[in-house]
């Protein structure tokens, strides 16, 4: 994968709740938990942006079972990928900002 995403923290969160597959509403409490409770899902905001990272293929809808409307969701290769590259993306804003404010003191 030789692209590299700026991802929102909405974003960021969903793909990290989808570490273990999940369903929905699964998804909106792990989010929150995991931001203590800076990011609060509606199911319409979820659900856009499932979609759109299954369109990008950061995710797949895991099959449903006979007689479930339950769609539960995981992570792919690519999406640990993407996961992985915001995640030293942000450690790397974190080591400027701090090497410059040492420089600034």
């Amino acid at each position: 994968m030789n692209e590299t995403y700026a991802l929102t923290e909405t974003t960021y969160y969903i793909l990290l709740a989808l570490y273990q597959p999940n369903h929905g509403y699964g998804i909106m409490q792990k989010t929150e938990e995991l931001s203590n409770g800076r990011v609060r899902l509606a199911a319409g905001t979820l659900y856009g942006a499932l979609n759109g990272m299954c369109e990008k293929g950061w995710i797949v809808q895991l099959p449903v079972e006979s007689g479930s409307r339950r769609k539960e969701y995981c992570l792919t290769e690519a999406g640990f990928a993407v996961l992985d590259n915001e995640l030293a993306r942000l450690e790397k804003l974190v080591k400027d900002g701090r090497k410059v404010l040492e420089e600034a003191r």
